[in-house]
């Protein structure tokens, strides 16, 4: 009987990746790494381009906001023509920069709305004095909001706004707006309203109330200075009362009381202050 013998072919020994030449292993790795970066750069170019495309222009722009001294209108006029870019390329940083840039603006927020739109959101000033720097004699020309802070806008616009003046040094303005709402409480006790608080730049307090009269407060810590203030008001009203004459000058800068010029009369006790006890 013949006996049939199959005889299966050597198979081919492929070498294992660890074995290839570190050239080789190098060369592909290379490649590999530049296929991912050609694809990353295309797909990059690809958005570059078709972010450009004008199906993605800005169609609208919604401005939100208590407004009292600017109109949509003027906010547009002033604003929009400073921005730059598309729904994706537009700076909103840039944007927001644009927006508080327009008179009376503060504060703003930008915001992308999907798919053509940005989100306004503003904040105005809200000018509660005047502004001038300590040596400067000149008019106002500057207001603080009710931070503290100090604006540029058209003072003309707040003419019939009755504002007090703050002067002082550059950088106090915050400062002496606490201190204007806490020296007014204790003069509206007497039915007076400060018209200007100064701060020199020794550091000296002094007001000057709508009834004309200018009151020497003194240095010192501001508690320091509502005490001397509190004193002249509790007491000044006896002597403006006994002589029938308005307060011209106030010196409060005396240890236990105060020097008092009334009109067309001056007082003097304990050499040169009247005594407030």
């Amino acid at each position: 009987m013949a006996t049939t013998t199959f005889i299966r072919p050597p198979t081919a020994v492929r070498p294992a990746r660890d074995s290839l030449p570190a050239d080789v292993r190098w060369m592909r790795l290379t490649a590999n790494g530049l296929y991912v970066v050609a694809a990353l750069v295309f797909a990059a170019l690809a958005v570059h381009v078709l972010s450009r495309q004008p199906v993605f222009s800005l169609r609208s722009i919604h401005i939100d906001g208590d407004l009292a001294r600017n109109s949509v209108a003027t906010i547009r006029v002033n604003a929009v023509p400073h921005l730059r870019g598309n729904f994706f390329t537009i700076d909103l940083q840039d944007a927001r920069r644009a927006f508080e840039a327009v008179p009376w603006v503060r504060h703003a927020v930008v915001q992308r709305v999907w798919p053509d739109r940005l989100a306004v959101r503003l904040e105005e000033h809200r000018p509660v004095a005047l502004w001038r720097e300590a040596d400067d004699s000149g008019t106002a020309e500057q207001l603080v909001n009710a931070h503290g802070e100090v604006f540029e806008a058209n003072v003309g616009d707040v003419e019939g706004d009755s504002l007090p003046t703050l002067q002082g040094p550059n950088g106090t303005s915050a400062a002496m707006l606490s201190m204007l709402t806490r020296l007014q409480a204790v003069f509206a006790r007497q039915g007076s309203h400060i018209d200007t608080l100064r701060l020199s730049g020794r550091a000296s307090w002094s007001v000057e109330l709508d009834t004309g009269a200018r009151v020497e407060l003194g240095r010192g810590g501001d508690d320091e200075v509502l005490v001397r203030a509190d004193r002249f008001v509790s007491t000044v009203t006896q002597l403006t009362q006994q002589f029938q004459a308005p307060v011209v000058y106030a010196d409060l800068r005396h240890r236990d009381g105060y020097a008092l010029r009334l009109r067309g009369i001056t007082t003097v006790a304990a050499p040169g202050a009247v005594n407030s006890n």
